[in-house]
Order: structure tokens, then C-alpha cells, then sequence
């Protein structure tokens, strides 16, 4: 159990609900052992000549928490606060989010410590090069798959693909996704989180008996998973009554314009002074009455201190670790359907495993077919968890998490433990 003075430290809320999930299945101390313990880690120090001239040494991580179901997968960060604690609890994460929509990944993750924002273009190729052929036994097509995560993007993923391609002798392109289109990206992957967020929402509101035209939802995040939500959202029938950004938060009580609120923000830099909306205090907004709660943005926001006023029925976690896990008993005696992160979000990294199999194949989808196959495994999963929950007499969270640590333990069965 989480101690209030911790309650703010999203591994241990992920530890207390892996302990929790791994109760009630019944799983042995030397199987949660395996399944805590990373299979492999590494730390690079990275030389990179800056544009003064100067030598820099950087440190970085590349974790592989699990590969029993598969390669590892999972995004590489660049930030000055990384550390290896984070790396490895972020890589457990990404074991059960790939275990929990069944897709046949491990987790792994990493980062670099540096500060992007006053780094060139050409120190930050450098830096990636370097990175990369300090990992590069641990990566690979059938070995592990990194993508963009924090301050990375397609244009890293594509230095990191060429930098395999040339020790290799020959192009990969699935060494890596989230790539440009022209080097095998896939169509659909920058809405894919965004849109899987919704088709889970459309799914928990059939429990509500809610249209989605009668559904009002809250937004917190504007960014690439909150606002792609919004406008999927919006275009399905959905009434984005609010949305809360760093800097304030809007309220329209007959729904917001998105692509009117985007432009404004675009032109002035902020969603507030909308004409389309009236400004609200942006603490106030995640307590406005709604059908549906998103929080697309950062950690910890729903805490033990405001869990209870809380006025949705539905409360999809579109970020990562948004409710700490002292909240989560809140949350269940106010009766709040949650749809858990590693399953809610889970979108992107379902779309990733679509991009991996195209470049294996050399033979790419078009739109239409990425997203029903992305609706297909985010409503299947959601029903798993949903029946799950329900047999088990437990929460949604606790039975995501009882899916995807049964799913990963069951591998590991199979396969024996190697001696």
C-alpha cells in the first residue's frame, strides 16, 4: 500500500497495483519476482562533439523489462531528469500495456540525459548515432523496437534507423516505429492514441446507455493525445464541454468549436479568451459535471485530496499514470467507471505494432484498414478487462492489470526457466 506521503510517485502506485493484481491471482513470490525484474538493462556514456567544439559525455538507458511475449517495445526519451529508476518503471509499464491488449511485445524503454531545447539539430543527430550504437546489441527487429516518447520524434526515430541500417549492411526499417511515411511509417499512428481513447469511450457509454451526441466530455490536454481525441470526439458527435490546458481551461455547455479552439490557440498561443468558450479556473474544470473525464496531459492529477469531487460517470485515462492509487478506492465507492491507462491509451502502441508488421512484410495498409484493426483489438481488450472485472469482483484497473500480469506469467510458464 502506497503511504499518503508517497502518493505522488507513479511507481509506486504501479508497484501497489502489481502487488494488488498479483494477489488475486495467486501468483508465487518466485513468479513476482520474474515479473518485477527487468530481463536486461544497459547504461551508454555517449561522446558527442558539440557545435563549439566542445566534448560533451552524455548518459543513457535502455531497459528490457520482458521479453517472454515477444520483443521489447517501447519509446526513447530524451530530458535532463531521466534516470534509470524511471526507465526501468516505465518499461514494466509498457510489458503490461502490450500484455493487455494482447499483442505479442515485451516492454522495454529508454532515455538519455540531456536537455534537448538548447541542443542543435546537428548535436542531436550526434547524440542519437552515438546512442544508438552503444545499444545496438540490444535492439533490433526480432530483439527490441524502440519509438518516440518524450522530446523524441520521427525525424530520431529515423536517425536511429539509419544508424542500425549501416552496421548491418542493410535497411531495417522495422527496427523502429513512429517513422516518417516515407521510410515506412504507417498511416493512422499520430491519431492512434487519441483514437483509441475514443473507441473505449464509446464502449463504456453502452454500459451507461449514452449516446455519444448526449455524452459531454471534459478534456485535460490539448496536445497530441488530447486534442486528436477532442477532434475524433467531436467529428463522432461527442460535446467537448471543457478543456484544460497549463495555462486555463474553456467551458461551453453546448460544446466547444475544436477546430475553431485550435486556430485561436494556434494565432495567440493559448486556448484561453476563446470566443467560442468562457474562461474557467483550470483546478476548477477537472470538477466540472460531465459524462466522460480525459486526462491526456500529466501524472497525479486525480489524488486522495479531489478524487471525491470529482462529476463524471466515466473517467477514460488517456495520459499515463493520471490517478494515484490511493485515489482508486475513491473512485470505486463514488462509482466511477474507470478505463484504466494501460488500456486506454494503449492505441498508440497497438498502431506501432501495425507499422512493425508492415515493414516485416514490405506491404503497407491503407487508413481505413489500420483503424478498423485498431478498433477490433481496443474493443476486444476492453470487453477482456470488462468480463474480467466482473468475474473477479474486481475493478477495472485491478483486472486490466490481472489480464496482462496472467497473460505474461502464462508465457513464462511455458517456456520454463532456461538453465
Amino acid at each position: 500500500m502506497v503511504s499518503p506521503d508517497q502518493e505522488h510517485n507513479p511507481w509506486l502506485s504501479a508497484e501497489a497495483r502489481f502487488e494488488n493484481a498479483a494477489a488475486k491471482l495467486g501468483l508465487d513470490d518466485g513468479m513476482r519476482k520474474v515479473l518485477k525484474s527487468p530481463a536486461r538493462e544497459i547504461t551508454v556514456h555517449i561522446p558527442v562533439q558539440l557545435d563549439d567544439g566542445r566534448l560533451e559525455v552524455f548518459t543513457g538507458y535502455r531497459v528490457q523489462h520482458s521479453i517472454a511475449r515477444g520483443p521489447g517495445k517501447g519509446g526513447i526519451r530524451y530530458a535532463p531528469d531521466v534516470t534509470l529508476d524511471e526507465v526501468r518503471a516505465l518499461a514494466s509499464w509498457m510489458t503490461w500495456k502490450c500484455a493487455v491488449v494482447n499483442i505479442p511485445f515485451g516492454g522495454a524503454k529508454g532515455g538519455v540525459i540531456c536537455t534537448p531545447s538548447l541542443m542543435s539539430s546537428g548535436e542531436l543527430e550526434r547524440l542519437t548515432r552515438r546512442y544508438t550504437a552503444g545499444i545496438i546489441e540490444m535492439i533490433g527487429p526480432e530483439k527490441d523496437i524502440p519509438a518516440p516518447d518524450v522530446n523524441t520524434n520521427d525525424q530520431v526515430m529515423a536517425w536511429i534507423m539509419d544508424t542500425y541500417s549501416m552496421h548491418v549492411g542493410q535497411a531495417t526499417t522495422a527496427v523502429v516505429t513512429g517513422k516518417p511515411m516515407e521510410l515506412g511509417g504507417s498511416r493512422g499512428r499520430k491519431e492512434a492514441t487519441g483514437r483509441g481513447c475514443m473507441i473505449v469511450t464509446l464502449e463504456a457509454l453502452k454500459k451507461f446507455g449514452i449516446r455519444p451526441e448526449d455524452a459531454r466530455v471534459v478534456i485535460q490536454g490539448f496536445g497530441n493525445v488530447g486534442g486528436m481525441a477532442a477532434q475524433l470526439m467531436t467529428k463522432r458527435g461527442f460535446k467537448i464541454t471543457g478543456l484544460i490546458e497549463y495555462d486555463g481551461a474553456v467551458y461551453n455547455d453546448e460544446g466547444l468549436d475544436i477546430e475553431g479552439l485550435a486556430a485561436h490557440r494556434k494565432k495567440t498561443g493559448s486556448i484561453v479568451d476563446f470566443a467560442g468558450g468562457e474562461n474557467v479556473d483550470k483546478a476548477e474544470a477537472m470538477f466540472l459535471d460531465c459524462d466522460v473525464l480525459l486526462p491526456a496531459a500529466t501524472e497525479n492529477v486525480i489524488t486522495s485530496k479531489n478524487a471525491a469531487r470529482l462529476n463524471c460517470k466515466i473517467l477514460c485515462e488517456g495520459a499515463n499514470g493520471p490517478t494515484t492509487a490511493i485515489a482508486d478506492g475513491i473512485l470505486a465507492e463514488k462509482g466511477v467507471f474507470v478505463i484504466p491507462d494501460i488500456l486506454a491509451n494503449a492505441g498508440g502502441v497497438t498502431v506501432s505494432y501495425f507499422e512493425w508488421v508492415q515493414d516485416r512484410q514490405g506491404y503497407f495498409w491503407n487508413e481505413d484498414l489500420v483503424n478498423s484493426r485498431l478498433e477490433e483489438i481496443m474493443v476486444g481488450s476492453f470487453d477482456a478487462v470488462a468480463e474480467y472485472g466482473i468475474r473477479h469482483k474486481v475493478d477495472n484497473r485491478t483486472a486490466a492489470y490481472m489480464v496482462a500480469l496472467d497473460r505474461v506469467a502464462a508465457a513464462i510458464r511455458l517456456r520454463g526457466i532456461y538453465a
